[in-house]
């Protein structure tokens, strides 16, 4: 664990007062979830800072063409939660008011949880006690979100690929001249979702061949999207159910990629996968692991998103993964038969890239 991690983690130092209140905001917590996107969608923190001064109720109403009371009942929820203040009669954007509406990320979350979360995690608990993703049924009968993403509702899928792509996109001009580094001519992307990967990587280098690992349906999306493209001549499918142990990894590939793909999976599924991957390996080859960890993050909110994220998969996702911390991921690399062989921290939005090869026999 990252020093200010631990330092966040493990203090207390908060006024009583200031403590009651995180516990109030707690307890509204989804009330002002829904009014802060609704600020935004109905463009009232736009108009705020748009004004020169600030905005009557009467002003913001007249603007956004809800009633007064919509708008009133918005605004005062809006004040006491600190997206917006109140000067000689008239409201103002804050600091925090600004970056909900500003900042790239909070924004891809509040889609992300409300059209992907909202509604499944009422049966969080449900999840919890028997282990499954309870919350999915809100869209499907599917085993794991992953068999349905293709058929989720539009506002649901955008929303899903836009937070995934989001992340992993940030990190991928870091990441591709630390594997390249390495040389590869065959590189195997293990849950290659959309080909976005594979896309930079025949980009970056005209001599690799890529071919993404992933369940049939998923490579059907990845051929609509990479098809035409540059390069899309050397990506190659591998359909695979990695969630069947007895599924071996194809031989022969120089490199084998995982982006913001273990966190998928329970830890012993985890195991059993690199288990797999180090069995298909070469002493020449290289695993390169890339998951954002939340306890080796820079800054403390980055992991408190993170910890958060992790719920997303016990009610929606799959029931039994979470955003792993870097101790439980690296002792599943070490039972698989992998040795570290360096750890990239600080990609992008918060990644870390661990470059692992094949314990000697």
């Amino acid at each position: 664990m990252f020093p200010n991690i631990q330092q966040a983690c493990s203090t207390d130092n908060r006024p009583a007062l200031d403590a009651l209140r995180a516990a109030h905001e707690i307890s509204f917590g989804p009330v002002v979830f829904q009014v802060s996107r609704l600020m935004i969608k109905f463009g009232i923190l736009q108009s705020l800072v748009n004004s020169e001064r600030g905005l009557t109720i009467d002003e913001v109403a007249g603007q956004s063409g809800l009633s007064r009371y919509a708008v009133q009942v918005l605004l005062e929820s809006s004040l006491t939660a600190g997206s917006v203040m109140l000067r000689d009669g008239r409201f103002e954007i804050t600091k925090t008011g600004w970056f909900l509406l500003n900042d790239p990320l909070v924004r891809v979350n509040i889609d992300f949880n409300h059209n992907v979360n909202y509604l499944g995690w009422f049966n969080l608990e449900e999840a919890l006690l028997n282990g499954k993703p309870e919350g999915l049924k809100v869209f499907g009968s599917w085993k794991t979100i992953y068999e349905g993403l293709s058929q989720l509702p539009e506002n649901a899928q955008n929303s899903w690929f836009a937070f995934d792509h989001y992340y992993s996109d940030q990190s991928f001009p870091e990441a591709l001249p630390i594997v390249f580094k390495y040389q590869p001519l065959t590189l195997l992307d293990v849950g290659g979702n959309t080909g976005r990967w594979a896309l930079r990587c025949v980009d970056y280098d005209e001599a690799v061949n890529v071919t993404i690992m992933d369940l049939p349906q998923q490579l059907e999306l990845m051929k609509q999207e990479t098809q035409g493209k540059k390069g899309s001549e050397r990506i190659f499918a591998h359909a695979t159910n990695l969630l069947d142990h007895a599924a071996p990894f194809p031989t022969g590939y120089d490199a084998i990629w995982m982006s913001q793909f273990l966190d998928c999976f329970s830890e012993a599924e985890v195991i059993s996968i690199l288990s797999r991957a180090a069995a298909s390996m070469s002493a020449a080859s290289v695993l390169f692991i890339m998951e954002t960890l939340w306890d080796r993050q820079k800054h403390e909110t980055a992991a408190y998103c993170l910890t958060q994220i992790s719920l997303y998969f016990t009610a929606i996702a799959n029931g039994n993964s979470k955003m792993f911390n870097s101790a439980d991921l690296l002792r599943c690399i070490n039972i698989a038969g992998l040795t570290v062989e360096h750890i990239h921290d600080g990609l992008g939005k918060g990644h870390s890239l661990i470059v692992c090869k094949k314990k000697a026999n």
